[in-house]
């Protein structure tokens, strides 16, 4: 299995050492209800894991919750409520969420606001090596000291600087110097230190907790490309300073973002999906399906459309997944050519879309099988494995909506209504516009045609 490493920018064999492989992946600072773009980092490493667990391999799987920071104490004071409340909310809703689209669980959640003693080690730990300083109440970790810093994200030391938006800091020795530890500010939470009241900067959680639960060398850390820097470059930063031991991480595994329009998907500019409402509008399958519908380092783009797509689509692997297996005349298909081809775009760095056409070839052989009278229990036993295997239940459809003859029925009354409207009987259009609207579908015209989208009451 060769998986693609952004420290070496190459794919590398996966060979790894020990069993279990440990996998930490970088999760949410829950100051809102996740985004559909957590949800695809979610279903991208939960395939990962699947697809190792199906070869053979035992996984611990670490998965961190960044449950203060700025954004956590100011969304609390908006909301009038504690920082530990507004995380315990919004981290309960995450798993549930998460159980819906049948991620696994990972092993560990680890908390930052629960890991202090192992933070405040990792911190005394790179101030006696000389890694870090403290001054003020505020604690840096010397970036001038660390020669091969920014390793993982390929820049020199001025588009460092760029990349980080670095302010100007008297306190710092340096400009690209980072926080270990940050003094209380009035009416911020705070733990006791060494180096006096505060609370941890973002980066040395997940070192501490990486080191703490996993090894102080992993097999593989993900998440999403965006934390490529700052982020994953500092946890490299402290954690070989730390520990004196390389590399932090074997393999770095970066998922490509989740676009809306041009821009992606943030909680901070705005523009989100909550995963809860895309849960409600479509099926589990055809979510799961759209995320890995692409491949996991590329972006990909949010719309009805394309879900919807997803969703006719599973409905043909879901079809031939449920057909009886019995042959009239003995004959057998064949599935061993498709579960070596799956296999091996499973190999290749993780190529779920590859991985999926091979679903969909095998679904179409297994109702050519079907019309032949073969028997096809073999074939469709197959199926239903590999679909596991990129977590797809093929269940049937939850909701009305997601069925094929259901979208085929609305574009139909689309269609209708648009030629209704070219032949000027517009109050009667509007019938067909108004009926849709009762039924959840609400209908978007643009110079472009029609779009609908479904929207439960």
């Amino acid at each position: 299995m060769k998986l693609y490493n952004t420290l070496s920018g190459e794919q590398e064999e996966f060979a790894p050492e020990h069993d279990p492989i440990t996998m930490y992946v970088c999760g949410i600072t829950p100051y809102a209800p996740a985004h559909v773009g957590h949800a695809m980092r979610g279903v991208i490493f939960d395939v990962l894991r699947r697809y190792l667990e199906f070869k053979g391999h035992r996984v611990r799987h670490v998965e961190n919750f960044t449950d203060v920071d700025d954004k956590m104490i100011n969304s609390a004071a908006k909301m009038d409520i504690t920082v530990p409340e507004l995380a315990d909310r919004n981290i309960k809703r995450y798993l549930a969420e998460m159980a819906k689209l049948n991620v696994l669980r990972a092993h560990i959640y680890p908390r930052a606001t629960r890991e202090m003693p192992k933070i405040l080690d990792l911190i005394s730990g790179l101030i006696e090596r000389g890694y870090a300083y403290p001054v003020e109440g505020d604690v840096y970790f010397r970036v001038t000291k660390d020669e091969d810093y920014g390793k993982l994200s390929k820049r020199g030391k001025d588009s460092l600087m760029a990349g980080a938006r670095v302010e100007i800091n008297e306190k710092k020795e340096d400009p690209m110097d980072f926080a270990l530890w940050k003094a209380q500010k009035p009416g911020e939470p705070s733990w006791e230190s060494p180096w006096g009241a505060g609370r941890p900067g973002w980066h040395i959680e997940c070192s501490a907790m990486s080191i703490a639960y996993l090894d102080e060398t992993i097999d593989i850390h993900g998440g999403g490309s965006d934390l490529i820097f700052p982020h994953h470059e500092n946890e490299i930063a402290q954690s070989e300073s730390y520990t004196g031991k390389m590399p932090f991480a074997r393999i770095w595994m970066h998922n490509g973002l989740l676009r809306l329009g041009d821009d992606k998907m943030s909680k901070s500019l705005g523009n989100i999906v909550a995963v809860g409402d895309a849960l409600e509008q479509y099926s589990t399958d055809a979510l799961r399906l759209f995320f890995i519908s692409s491949h996991y380092r590329s972006p990909l783009t949010y719309s009805d459309e394309n879900i919807l797509a997803q969703e006719r689509a599973v409905e043909r692997l879901r079809n031939a997944a449920t057909l009886e297996g019995i042959a009239a005349n003995g004959d057998r298909l064949s599935a061993k050519p498709f579960r070596e081809r799956f296999i091996a775009a499973m190999d290749d760095d993780l190529n779920t879309p590859r991985a999926i056409a091979v679903l969909f070839d095998l679904a179409r052989e297994i109702q050519r099988g079907r019309e032949q009278k073969m028997d096809i229990s073999d074939a469709i036993a197959t199926l239903q494995e590999l679909s596991g295997i990129l977590g797809l239940a093929l269940k049937p459809a939850e909701a009305q909506h997601t069925s094929t003859d259901g979208d085929a029925f609305i574009e139909l009354l689309i269609q209708t209504r648009k030629d209704l409207r070219d032949a000027k009987q517009f109050k009667l259009a509007d019938n067909v516009r108004d009926r849709l609207a009762d039924l959840g579908v609400h209908l978007e015209d643009s110079a472009e045609g029609t779009t609908w989208k479904y929207r439960p009451s």
